[in-house]
């Protein structure tokens, strides 16, 4: 094997081992990178025996010389001693006296320790853990190091800990940064396990700071850090960037004129800093035109035009301009150089181009010379413009290295132009033009622009009085030509104030003020008017349109109705307009509800033809409230109502709070000793038959009784499970639902006493000291329309209905069985073939007599329920 091929593989050995492993001292044989594979204790473990030998294994043998106290240590915030010894992969650390009870512990083996052929561990390897039950956060790690040097000052201050911690706890209070006892501004962020501090400003050079995390901060479970942890580093000295060549160099001469300017810099810049106010080039005092980039360590700076021949210009770099540190440059830097001296200019370019066609009428004619010329010479004598014979008046200016010729007047249209510039013409040099520089164009046929519609139409009639008009062209107007002089309104000889603006082909006029209903209007676009090649209009375009007659808007329907009754509480009040209406006009001002004198507290809004009322609160039952839009409510035209709308509506009559049944709703029939059927075939639907305390042999006459979709529940049931459990429950809630209805007293309760029948009673709480009957007819329930009304009676003694004639309940307006409660504090009985509406909640017992019908509940806390003959329940 040749000498060079020797040399190549063992520069390719090299990289390969050298690339692997950090912190080397030498080439290595192996280049096996070593790493902790095991520690005892295991990194988070707590219990741990305070007698405990702590232990680190490698993956590879070590250098035992190494491993010492520098490279392996234990803390508990202050360093613990001990031996430390090798053997095989494993290092032991000793304690010279026993740990301390429940306290957590950290371990490292830092980059120090390497392996037999000087392979460095990568990263130092950190882990903690506890003598006594709980894992104390502790932190673990800190960039920059304790007593780190040269630190950057543009750093970001971290802290890693042993576990994750509560974010919340890690802020400005409990990660703070110090300089002299002053802490610095910053910004705290947290994640993984890393708190992380952005100074606000560069750190200063060659100074030392002081870290600080308190023992604010805590994990998740709200343990905190044993006590403060602190550290302290210093950073390092700032070189400041400088320019290290230009291109071109200081003083360089011979420069050419479209040369492109470079600045390269001792080291990476911020690009950000890098502008057309960092980065200048002057002629004399006249700031030059140009593009600023950066690249690598380069700046470029492009002109927008050649420089000017023989010139002289100076170079800017500020010191505004920073490295990627945020370091200034310590001043500015500035050169100059010299372009090289003119030849004979030349036109390079025109625009109309020679023997260019369908030239626009207001061209502007431009000539663009090789080089900077001499101002002075560009003139109506070197630079002309000719129709034939006869010289065209204009304008001649000069900007960079072009020069302009702008007509007095619109060029006529089809017609050719010769333009030229003579050799009079000259550079900065004094170097005319070799010859006169003549070309010809030729003017594009003229079509005069049009209206073709208006808004109003022409002859228009029934225009709203706030129209805004409009006329729109056949092509692009230009818009500096449409005004109130060229677009103007007037009626007869009375001209209408107005504002007029343009976009895309279409002109507005905005009269300033409504106008007048019926009367005709003059609008005019004049001749002044002109598109975008100066074409104005070929005449004066006029048209006439009529506004409409003032009809007063009215309101055509309200919601609530005028003199409704029963309205929902948090009712929204709506008025629809005949017209639409202009939204401005409708506010709290124009559209009021009062309750007498009391103004409603609400918010108006308008949409379509609707304005809405919504209160801010819910309105008062049973009461009367007038509804008001006033005149001051307008339509889209101004004109206002006639008169101002008035109506009225009354609310509903609100009913208690409704009864919480709770588990004991699923029962058509619960009672505490027994449940009898004596005779017939009675049906409960739907709802399920219960007995607690008392067992199922107290459950008689089922058959023949019969229950559809439910099922009896008894408290000895051992099947399914759980069943006494489930009626003990719903006799809990059944007292609840018992105490509730008993106790209630929103709305105040209404003494009744005697027989109910033939009275027709609103949703409310009614109460009597003694017994109640129904017997001398029906008690109706009225709901007035709100299907949440709610009824309790509230019976001291006995409750009955007597059959017959009458004794039944009746249900009206809405009226739900489901939300009548009749709290009974002795004994319950339905009359014979009563229809019965509604939840008995006895204290006693409940009888149904013969042909009893009930839409509810027969519930009865201590004693029975005792179906007399053919019953029926039904669920409500």
């Amino acid at each position: 094997m040749n000498t060079k091929k020797i040399l190549s593989i063992y520069a390719m050995i090299w990289l390969i081992i050298f690339g692997s492993c950090k912190k080397d001292d030498f080439v290595e044989i192996e280049g096996v990178c070593p790493v902790v594979i095991s520690t005892i204790p295991a990194n988070g473990a707590t219990n741990v025996p305070i007698s405990q030998l702590i232990s680190v294994t490698f993956n590879e043998e070590m250098n035992p010389s190494t491993i010492n106290q520098a490279t392996f240590t234990i803390k508990d915030g202050s360093s613990v001693q001990g031996a430390i010894t090798y053997q095989g992969t494993t290092a032991t650390f000793a304690p010279n006296s026993p740990l301390t009870p429940n306290t957590t512990y950290t371990g490292k083996v830092s980059t120090g320790v390497k392996d037999k052929t000087g392979n460095a561990l990568q990263t130092d390897y950190i882990w903690t853990f506890s003598t006594g039950a709980l894992l104390s956060p502790l932190v673990i790690l800190t960039d920059p190091d304790n007593l780190e040097s040269n630190v950057n000052i543009n750093k970001v201050v971290m802290a890693t800990f042993n576990m994750p911690m509560d974010a919340l706890t890690i802020n400005s209070t409990t990660f703070k940064v110090g300089q002299g006892g002053i802490n610095i501004a910053g910004t705290i962020s947290y994640t993984g396990a890393t708190a992380s501090f952005t100074p606000t400003e560069l750190l200063k050079p060659n100074t030392t700071y002081t870290g600080t995390i308190t023992s604010g901060v805590k994990n998740p479970a709200g343990t905190s850090l044993v006590s403060d942890y602190v550290w302290t580093f210093t950073t390092g000295t700032v070189m400041a960037p400088m320019v290290i060549s230009t291109d071109p160099s200081n003083n360089a001469v011979d420069v050419g004129l479209n040369k492109i300017v470079t600045a390269t810099f001792s080291e990476p810049i911020n690009p950000s800093t890098i502008n057309s106010s960092s980065f200048i080039i002057r002629q004399g005092t006249t700031l030059i035109i140009g593009v600023v980039s950066y690249a690598g360590l380069i700046a470029t700076f492009t002109p927008d035009q050649p420089f000017f021949p023989g010139s002289v210009y100076t170079g800017t770099i500020s010191k505004t301009v920073k490295n990627m540190d945020g370091i200034s440059l310590t001043e500015d830097y500035i050169w100059s150089f010299t372009t090289l001296s003119g030849s004979t200019p030349i036109v390079i370019s025109t625009d109309p181009q020679a023997n260019e066609v369908d030239v626009p009428i207001n061209k502007i004619i431009t000539a663009t010379f090789s080089e900077v010329m001499n101002a002075a010479t560009l003139n109506n004598a070197t630079f002309t413009l000719k129709q034939g014979a006869n010289t065209i008046a204009g304008v001649v200016t000069y900007s960079g290295i072009t020069a302009s010729f702008n007509p007095t007047n619109n060029l006529l249209s089809g017609t050719t132009y010769t333009a030229t510039v003579t050799t009079g013409a000259k550079n900065g040099s004094g170097t005319s033009l070799a010859n006169n520089y003549i070309w010809t164009f030729t003017t594009g046929t003229v079509v005069a622009p049009t209206v073709i519609s208006t808004d109003p139409s022409k002859n228009a009639t029934g225009v709203s009085v706030s129209k805004i008009l409009t006329a729109t062209f056949s092509t692009a107007m230009d818009p500096t030509t449409i005004t109130g002089s060229t677009f103007t309104l007037k009626n007869g000889t009375t001209a209408i104030t107005g504002v007029v603006t343009y976009s895309g082909t279409t002109a507005s006029f905005n009269p300033t003020t409504n106008l007048t209903s019926g009367t005709t209007y003059i609008a005019t676009i004049t001749t002044g008017a002109k598109d975008l090649a100066g074409t104005p209009l070929a005449d004066n375009y006029i048209w006439t349109f009529s506004t409409g007659a003032s009809i007063a808007p009215t309101v055509t329907s309200t919601d609530p109705t005028s003199n409704a009754t029963g309205v929902s509480l948090n009712k929204t009040v709506t008025a629809t307009f005949s017209t639409a209406m202009d939204p401005t006009t409708i506010n709290g001002s124009t559209f009021t509800i009062k309750n007498g004198t009391t103004a409603v507290t609400g918010v108006v809004n308008y949409s379509g033809t609707t304005a809405s009322f919504n209160p801010s609160s819910n309105l008062i039952s049973n009461t009367t409230y007038t509804a008001t839009i006033t005149t001051g409510a307008k339509n889209v035209s101004g004109t206002p109502l006639a008169n101002n709308y008035i109506w009225t509506f009354t609310t509903l009559t609100a009913g208690p709070p409704n009864v919480d049944l709770g588990g004991v709703a699923r029962f058509g029939i619960i009672a505490g000793v027994g449940v009898s059927n004596n005779a017939g075939f009675s049906v409960i639907n739907n709802l399920d038959v219960g007995i607690s305390p008392g067992v199922r042999s107290s459950v008689t006459g089922f058959p023949p009784a019969t229950i559809n979709n439910g099922a009896i529940y008894a408290s000895d049931d051992i099947s399914p499970p759980g069943v006494a459990a489930m009626l003990t429950m719903a006799k809990n809630d059944l007292v609840e639902a018992y105490l509730f209805a008993e106790g209630a007293t929103t709305p105040a309760p209404a003494t009744v006493s005697g027989d109910l029948g033939g009275t027709t009673l609103a949703p409310g709480i009614y109460k009597t000291t003694s017994t109640l009957l129904i017997q001398s007819g029906n008690l109706t329930l009225d709901a007035q329309g709100n299907a949440n009304a709610v009824w309790i009676f509230q019976i001291a003694s006995g409750f009955t209905t007597v059959g017959g004639a009458g004794g039944s309940i009746i249900l009206a307006g809405g009226a739900k069985a489901s939300n009548i409660f009749w709290q009974v504090g002795s004994s319950a009985t339905i009359g014979d073939f009563t229809s019965f509406y509604g939840n008995i909640l006895a204290l006693t017992s409940v009888t149904m007599n013969s042909g009893a019908v009930a839409t509810g509940r027969m519930l009865c806390i201590n004693g029975a329920v005792v179906m007399t003959n053919t019953n029926t329940i039904n669920k409500p």
